[in-house]
């Protein structure tokens, strides 16, 4: 790392998932608002939806998900029912879409539902909102507490790609975020997908983990490589245990340096693209021919929760505790709390907590936001004209950019903004530039550090 970038790397910068972040979202925005945004969703309109399983069987300690420990399954098979009477509550709230185009099982662990719950869920939707032919079903999967039959029913179910959380090979790694996940473990569930006919893997790792190496990171990405993904996350730790309590469970001590966590994440990189993947974005790898890769080659890439994604729809619809829903006037999100979010769904209300209204000038930044996030370059004139505003209504943003240029992080010809490729673990300082409701000098502990 070149000693110019040490002081902004371990400042705290927005992911920028979505612009509007969610640490903007308040309760002043909430179920009338996203009852009127469902209704007006345009005739045929395909769209994508989310399912968030929020249990896992056992936590990691690096984890900043919402999720917990059910210790058994019938908080689980209720959560189930619940989500399925939620799916019912958006199906009649929506103007008349056209099917579901991308469903994504996020988590905690989808595979915490038991076979039969998971088949009712996909038959509710297919019933209530229809999944088109072409659809992409995506499931998370954590290869420790897969259950006998299950590979067998996420295929029978129609899931097309699965992610599997790899994180780290290393033995002392794994036993420091209480994680134990011996390579065979992963390598057998690898070969029973696709034996399945679950055929597109995508594999997470991290870096930045305590008593981690380089060595260690490079391990694990010569065996995502070896297996075969289809797609390759390569995320940092992000050490927030103010906001993810198990987190104090880590020695902060055995956390690497910053200048170390920036070579291992290097040291993947050049794993991975000489083993043929092309780079996406900021942390997204991804092979040649898989359609992250062509969505990239030809302008379509998007950003959303889940990442990086060639997901084209714009409307997204959130079922489950925390879930967030996004339209094209605003975002909401679902009730934290499960008890809560249970009773709402219970009482017939959409189990909305929070959300926001988009304004005309949120979604200009949001568009030159993702278009860095996503081109790693965006000239702002062009977006100005693209989305209707004054040529110079992004010239504050281009000031603050060049306040980066000295450091490197960036170039500034005219109007256009480029992060060198060597830059790139700093995409997110330079898309702050373009943040109107975040100051690009805040350092505000809400979010994880840069690199």
């Amino acid at each position: 790392m070149k000693p110019d970038w040490i002081p902004f790397a371990s400042r705290a910068v927005p992911r920028y998932t979505s612009y509007p972040t969610a640490a903007d979202f308040s309760a002043a925005t909430g179920e009338p608002e996203a009852r009127l945004w469902a209704a007006e969703v345009a005739r045929g309109e395909p769209l994508s939806v989310y399912l968030h399983v929020p249990f896992c069987e056992a936590l990691c300690w690096y984890c900043g998900c919402a999720t917990s420990v059910p210790n058994g399954y019938r908080r689980v098979g209720e959560y189930a029912s619940r989500m399925q009477s939620e799916i019912g509550l958006w199906a009649d709230a929506l103007g008349p879409h056209g099917g579901i185009g991308h469903l994504h099982f996020g988590g905690g662990s989808p595979n915490a539902l038991k076979s039969g719950d998971f088949a009712a869920l996909i038959e509710t939707l297919q019933i209530r909102f229809g999944i088109r032919p072409d659809a992409e079903i995506a499931v998370e999967l954590d290869p420790r507490t897969m259950h006998d039959g299950q590979v067998e029913a996420f295929a029978a179910a129609g899931v097309t790609r699965a992610s599997l959380g790899v994180q780290t090979l290393a033995p002392a790694v794994q036993a420091a975020v209480n994680r134990i996940q011996p390579p065979d473990m992963v390598a057998r569930l690898v070969s029973d997908l696709r034996g399945a006919g679950v055929k597109a893997i995508n594999m997470d790792l991290m870096y930045g983990l305590p008593h981690q190496t380089t060595a260690d990171v490079v391990t694990a990405a010569q065996f995502a490589a070896a297996q075969g993904a289809a797609r390759v996350s390569v995320f940092g730790y992000a050490h927030v245990p103010w906001f993810a309590k198990h987190q104090k469970a880590i020695d902060e001590a055995a956390l690497p340096g910053l200048e170390t966590g920036f070579e291992q994440a290097e040291a993947a990189t050049e794993v991975l693209r000489a083993a043929g993947y092309v780079l996406i974005g900021l942390d997204h790898f991804a092979r040649a021919d898989d359609p992250l890769a062509r969505a990239a080659r030809e302008g379509r890439l998007r950003r959303n929760f889940q990442g990086y994604t060639d997901d084209p729809h714009d409307t997204l619809i959130g079922i489950g505790a925390t879930s967030i829903s996004q339209f094209r006037e605003g975002f909401v999100q679902n009730l934290k709390d499960r008890k809560s979010w249970g009773e709402a769904i219970a009482a017939g209300r959409l189990p909305v907590e929070r959300g926001i209204a988009i304004t005309e000038d949120d979604r200009l930044r949001a568009r030159a936001i993702e278009h860095l996030m996503c081109q790693l370059s965006v000239d702002a004139a062009d977006i100005c004209r693209e989305m209707g505003a004054p040529p110079d209504r992004l010239n504050e943003a281009l000031a603050r950019a060049r306040i980066l240029v000295p450091a490197g992080l960036c170039t500034v010809e005219g109007t256009r903004v480029t992060v060198p490729p060597a830059a790139r673990h700093f995409l997110r300082t330079v898309a702050q530039c373009f943040d109107g409701r975040l100051p690009a000098t805040e350092g505000a502990a809400r979010h994880a550090k840069a690199v």
